[in-house]
């Protein structure tokens, strides 16, 4: 609607600077970005900005750079409940003498939504905007993210083993699909399918997995190559290792999303790459669980879609994106022994861009350009932290911490206001942790 020689928006957001991240590295001094409803109507100077548009709400950010909202490609997020509970373990250890037991004590809808909740305010502060979750309760995290408004690609878990989401097989699918169905068309929530990992998935329901990943066109997410020690027991098991055993079963194409992938050959990377496979990269949970290293700039130079994750709480103990992208760009270059591995701008988009490829969402967000779903962070730039500023690129992924986070947008509804999450009471979310850490830590 024109007023006059001005149309009429819902938000002019005006920063010092842009960063799109398509194009690639480039960053837009002194522009503002026009939402309308839900989704980016340009991207233009403030002074012509405010020529051409005529918003309900102009914010001013003189100080800030504003980037698409972060993308987290791999969670637990139930899990941030179990933040801290069974630190400094191997993977194995952790998972059954501690992780799984404490599940089966706590893990119900309640957990489920209060875990959710909890990081949804996290990640908010921190300047995610979506996630990629995989845990029990499906419905339960399709609910919460649906309420909070929060976007969210939520997988339904399917285990060979019973858990309190479901008894057998035919249940976890039974189940799994009826929350497909509820939640097919939500703008905000997706979801996936969710095989654990193959040492806890039977070659049968793989199959049935790749039959409903093609038949609905949605993601198979999934742990793979997590560590040395998975690898030699598939080999002892099935003769092979878990990758071969993936393409055997026809899930090595474009809607799989592999998480951890640290033990890799070249041909793998060149599968990857020639099937069109995302991968998960986790550096903090690899590391603190000592399960690998994930040869991210390989895959990259490969041509493989390099996303990053956070994994749960329990492993890493945040959420914290930013975080993530420093720790992954300098671990890449470690791994490669190239300091120019990983550079900043291929970091940034490797938490955005990438992360929503990773999805299928890459139409939709993960950048700033006209016709996108706004979903966007600003970032306040001049903490003493980040001070002198040289390159803003560089400085967001190796100087900027995510308390620098202040406004968060997701499809052009404000959910971060300076720093305080729309529509969350802090002080009761901290409550519902604190309760939950007696139970679990009492029982």
């Amino acid at each position: 609607m024109a007023s006059g020689t001005t149309t009429t928006i819902d938000t002019l957001i005006e920063a010092r600077w842009v960063v799109p991240v398509q194009p690639h590295g480039v960053v837009l001094e002194n522009h503002a970005v026009a939402i309308a409803g839900d989704r980016i109507e340009a991207i233009l100077p403030i002074a012509d900005a405010r020529t051409r548009f005529a918003p309900r709400e102009r914010i001013e950010l003189a100080a800030h750079a504003l980037i698409p909202g972060l993308v987290n490609a791999h969670t637990h997020n139930p899990m941030t409940l179990m933040r801290g509970l069974a630190d400094d373990l191997p993977l194995m250890r952790w998972l059954h003498e501690h992780i799984w037991p404490a599940e089966a004590r706590a893990i119900g809808p309640e957990f489920v939504r209060d875990g959710v909740e909890l990081a949804v305010a996290e990640m908010l502060r921190g300047g995610t905007t979506c996630c990629n979750e995989n845990y029990f309760f499906p419905d339960v995290q399709a609910a919460t993210y649906r309420r909070l408004g929060f976007r969210a690609m939520v997988a339904l878990p399917i285990i060979e083993f019973p858990s309190a989401w479901a008894k057998s097989r035919d249940e976890y699918f039974d189940k799994g699909l009826a929350v497909h169905d509820e939640f097919r068309g939500e703008p905000l929530v997706g979801t996936s399918l969710g095989p654990h990992a193959p040492y806890t998935v039977a070659d049968a329901s793989f199959e049935r997995i790749r039959l409903l990943a093609d038949q609905l066109d949605i993601p198979v997410h999934l742990h793979l190559h997590e560590t040395a020690q998975e690898v030699e027991d598939a080999r002892r098991e099935h003769g092979a290792r878990p990758f071969a055993r993936m393409q055997s079963l026809g899930l090595v194409n474009d809607h799989l999303i592999a998480v951890h992938m640290t033990q890799l050959t070249d041909a793998e990377i060149a599968a990857c790459a020639e099937n069109g496979v995302s991968v998960a990269h986790c550096a903090e949970s690899n590391l603190k669980l000592a399960s690998g290293f994930c040869p991210a700039e390989k895959l990259r130079r490969a041509g493989v879609n390099v996303a990053f994750g956070t994994d749960g709480c329990a492993s890493n103990n945040d959420l914290d994106m930013f975080g993530e992208m420093r720790t992954a760009a300098l671990l890449a270059k470690a791994v490669a022994g190239d300091a120019s591995a990983f550079d900043a701008a291929a970091t940034l988009r490797a938490a955005t861009l990438n992360g929503a490829k990773a999805l299928g969402w890459d139409e939709r967000i993960g950048s700033i350009e006209p016709g996108k779903q706004a979903d966007l962070a600003a970032v306040r730039m001049d903490a003493i932290e980040t001070e002198p500023m040289y390159n803003v690129i560089s400085q967001l992924v190796y100087a900027t911490g995510r308390q620098q986070v202040s406004d968060v947008w997701i499809a052009g509804q404000r959910r971060l206001r300076d720093r305080e999450p729309v529509d969350l009471d802090c002080d009761e979310l901290r409550e519902k942790a604190r309760r939950w850490r007696d139970r679990i830590a009492g029982a």
